[in-house]
């Protein structure tokens, strides 16, 4: 067990890429999200979907933007070869690089297919000043994840 990173010694080398400048263990950063999370009235689930929609709408303009009704436009790179996932789950994700540009609000924001795997699988946005760390209230502004009705 990694005593830095409360981690079985296998994983904390693995995650250490996907944990940036953050000083906190794996296990509290995933409490500190579900908690933002909560404040949202969102899901990891709910937010991995709506990545989801954007990569599959994002695929159709093979690495060009194209639009999504009503006020998007997506961009899909996918490079070759395969990225395992961190937690050790079986299989592979294709490297691909998606970004959505939000034209109602102007922002945009890049994330990967493994971001939509550790968000699904895991609930891991990754670290703070980690390289592709997700805030989940900034994907839900400007992918407009709408919360559930009550």
């Amino acid at each position: 067990m990694n005593k830095n990173t409360n981690m079985p010694d296998t994983l904390a080398e693995n995650i250490s890429d996907f944990m940036g400048a953050d000083q906190r263990s794996l296990p509290e950063i995933i409490r500190a999200d579900e908690e933002e999370l909560k404040k949202l009235n969102l899901t990891n689930q709910a937010i991995a979907a709506r990545m989801g929609y954007f990569r599959e709408a994002g695929e159709k303009g093979f690495g060009d933007f194209v639009p999504v009704a009503p006020n998007f436009e997506i961009s899909c790179e996918v490079a070759r070869g395969f990225l395992p996932c961190p937690f050790g789950d079986a299989g592979k994700l294709r490297k691909t690089v998606v970004t959505v540009r939000n034209l109602r609000i102007g922002k945009e924001i890049t994330f990967s297919e493994l971001n939509i795997h550790l968000i699904t699988a895991h609930g891991f946005y990754e670290g703070k000043k980690s390289p592709f760390r997700l805030e989940p209230a900034e994907l839900a502004q400007i992918l407009e994840i709408k919360t559930p009705s009550a």
